[in-house]
């Protein structure tokens, strides 16, 4: 067995695995996710604008949308508008319950959708519900914003990144076993080499 030590041991090419872009939308786009995220259309229905990844073994999530291009809201309050979506759609928007804590603009020389006419980076955190229980957990959510004015399409990359699990929620038991949570540098690495293939997908 000491082949397994070699360049080529099943453990290694698992790591470069990693590191291989995953295909979206049928290969139109694609970026490189972090380890154990897990498609998760194979276990629900998904919205055909999304795709969805879950960390095999945190509550975390991962979620690419392609959303109509607003074009009534500045680029610097793109973020915003859509983290407010997002809230929204959470049932966080009573106040107290979400708010933003950092927007930067992500340089387009460091991105591999150079096709945007620009591209936001927003931190911020929202108070959660699950399954409309009672008990509400702090979600830290880092959203990234690509706008392509030329196709009418916002591309929206959002990672919940649950902080306090309340412990009355169906989601304590699994945040026991806290085992390589993602990080805000695989987020940022994904939305660094976001890339599009085929623009026939926004129509």
């Amino acid at each position: 067995m000491f082949a397994a030590h070699g360049p080529h041991s099943p453990h290694r090419e698992m790591q470069s695995a990693g590191d291989q872009p995953h295909p979206l939308f049928g290969g139109a786009l694609s970026a490189v996710f972090p380890h154990s995220a897990k498609d998760t259309s194979e276990l629900r229905e998904i919205p055909d604008n999304q795709e969805v990844f879950a960390h095999e073994h945190t509550d975390q999530s991962l979620i690419v949308e392609l959303v109509e291009y607003q074009d009534q809201v500045e680029d610097q309050d793109a973020a915003r508008y859509h983290f407010e979506d997002i809230a929204g759609s959470n049932k966080a928007l009573e106040p107290g319950a979400f708010e933003v804590t950092s927007v930067v603009s992500l340089s387009k020389s460091e991105l591999s959708l150079s096709d945007c006419s620009s591209a936001w980076m927003l931190t911020g955190t929202q108070c959660v519900s699950k399954f409309n229980e009672e008990a509400r957990n702090t979600v830290t959510l880092h959203l990234g914003l690509f706008r392509l004015p030329q196709f009418s399409t916002d591309v929206l990359i959002s990672f919940n990144d649950p902080q306090r699990i309340s412990p009355e929620s169906s989601s304590a038991a699994s945040a026991e076993t806290h085992r390589e949570p993602w990080t805000v540098q695989d987020f940022q690495r994904l939305l660094q080499t976001l890339t599009l293939h085929n623009p026939g997908l926004f129509g």
